[in-house]
């Protein structure tokens, strides 16, 4: 049995990840109370039915304090049980999350008469703190569209292979800020910049002529093997804590040519011996996510 709770905070895009679980098959259901939480996982624990082998429980801040607390004790008990629980958080930045609620004029579920859009915010993040910190998968929707969530969820949660490590490397530009679903972050911004050769200055870091500049930098394939060292060290400490799920982030000044290509190059590497990797570029409109080709040592 596969059980996913999406959480995450109102605007990031929870409607949209369930929407795509239910369309893969899972048996969905939104806005459970949490101190219903316990016995409805116990009841299609139990039943008979084929209906609930896979089941999505959407979970969002229409809670209390305490009922939310108890959700981090419930996982690691259906985990230690030997139940496929996961979860699944959804985070955007405030600027975004006022934006998405501006242009649907719909009401925060904690807004009050005396409280504002931001502090409504902000009461929610502090208050659903406990699942974010249980969060097996943490996704940042800031800079992301309805069709791009759904490919992660699709790529990130259903392809992923029961006690097998899912990763993906991100690329970012510093002046668009970290993304916010980072497990570890490393700088490119120290490397030769093609942004400063004409030639190259229109181009991205998937491009011939760009990779080439950059294969041509001894200090580029130092960087891209210290941070193998540095990931290879740090796997089997996720895999010895039955993590599934590791998302390093590359950034360099603006997310276009450096932190493109080390990215690429680090998703080729890990995709030889992984069966689930994948590579996000959040500051290349039009082609933010893609899987790399998978060899036949890495399905085996």
């Amino acid at each position: 049995m596969r059980i996913i709770i999406v959480s995450g905070l109102s605007g990031s895009g929870k409607s949209v990840a369930l929407h795509m679980l239910e369309d893969l098959g899972f048996y969905c259901i939104d806005n459970i109370p949490a101190a219903l939480l316990k016995p409805f996982i116990s009841y299609t624990v139990r039943s008979p039915q084929k209906t609930y082998e896979r089941t999505a429980i959407g979970l969002d801040a229409r809670n209390t304090t305490a009922e939310i607390a108890t959700v981090p004790t419930l996982i690691e008990e259906l985990k230690r049980s030997g139940i496929n629980c996961e979860v699944l958080f959804l985070v955007a930045n405030e600027e975004g999350l006022l934006r998405r609620f501006a242009e649907t004029r719909r009401k925060h579920p904690m807004s009050r008469e005396n409280i504002d859009l931001r502090a409504a915010i902000a009461m929610e993040s502090k208050l659903l703190e406990p699942i974010a910190y249980a969060a097996d998968l943490v996704i940042d929707t800031s800079r992301m569209g309805v069709h791009e969530l759904r490919d992660i969820v699709h790529e990130r949660v259903e392809q992923r292979l029961h006690g097998r490590l899912s990763l993906t490397f991100e690329s970012f530009g510093f002046k668009h800020g970290i993304p916010g679903d980072a497990d570890f972050v490393f700088d490119a911004r120290s490397l030769p910049n093609p942004y400063w050769e004409p030639s190259l200055r229109s181009l991205t870091g998937s491009d011939a002529e760009v990779m080439r500049f950059l294969e041509a930098q001894k200090s580029v394939g130092l960087l891209i093997d210290d941070i193998v060292r540095f990931i290879d060290g740090r796997i089997p400490e996720y895999e010895a804590n039955n993590r599934g799920y590791l998302t390093v982030a590359i950034g360099c000044t603006g997310g276009q040519h450096r932190s493109v290509y080390i990215v690429e190059r680090l998703a080729e590497r890990y995709a030889k011996r992984f069966p689930t990797v994948t590579a996000r570029h959040s500051g290349l409109p039009g082609t933010k996510f893609f899987r790399p080709p998978q060899t036949a040592a890495a399905n085996s």
